[in-house]
């Protein structure tokens, strides 16, 4: 590909705005190698409040443009798999309604349409959950529209939810021997 470096397909990673294990998503997208991370602007904002740097061979494609433009490179056939980490209930609930108004939703239906596999490390799970703030460890309440909303995103088809970032390591794992058995190129 013109421009591009790197082997594809490649990972993509969407940030949402969410807190909720935002500094170890960022922990991972550094142990996967090279990543394609698509940053809402919520997300932008959260990345300067955690103080968190971003690999230097990480592209980073960010929310200006009405249209989300960068979007596109699902339909290239770019990206193996979509990683949204961590999801915020209101990207759950838009993706579970097929709402595609920012950057990471679109990347959510755009990788369904493409056939992509996408991992969802959902943020509201548990009726009462401790999570990381700027400034401390806080007890939440996720309402019950959120987690019907996570239980719904479960049924999609290509589509991994996970509930910890336990979960979201296995399941990386577990992409990364498929991909291997299939012989699909990956970088990361």
């Amino acid at each position: 590909m013109s421009g591009d470096k790197g082997t594809y397909p490649r990972w993509a990673w969407a940030l949402t705005g969410s807190g909720h294990f935002f500094t170890e998503s960022i922990a991972l997208i550094k142990e996967l190698g090279a990543v394609d991370l698509f940053v809402s602007r919520a997300a932008d904002e959260v990345l300067r409040m955690y103080k968190q740097d971003l690999p230097k061979h990480t592209r980073i494609f960010k929310e200006t443009t009405a249209s989300s433009a960068p979007v596109g490179r699902f339909y290239e056939q770019l990206y193996h798999t979509l990683v949204v980490s961590p999801a915020s209930s209101n990207t759950v609930a838009k993706c579970v309604f097929g709402i595609s108004d920012t950057l990471v939703t679109n990347c959510f239906a755009q990788a369904g349409k493409c056939r992509v596999h996408a991992i969802v490390f959902a943020c509201d799970t548990a009726p009462e959950m401790i999570t990381m703030a700027p400034k401390g460890l806080y007890p939440v309440y996720p309402r019950r529209i959120d987690l019907e909303n996570t239980e719904k995103l479960k049924e999609f088809d290509d589509t991994t939810v996970v509930e910890s970032i336990r979960a979201l390591e296995d399941a990386i794992a577990a992409r990364r021997r498929l991909l291997a058995e299939t012989a699909a190129p990956v970088d990361g």
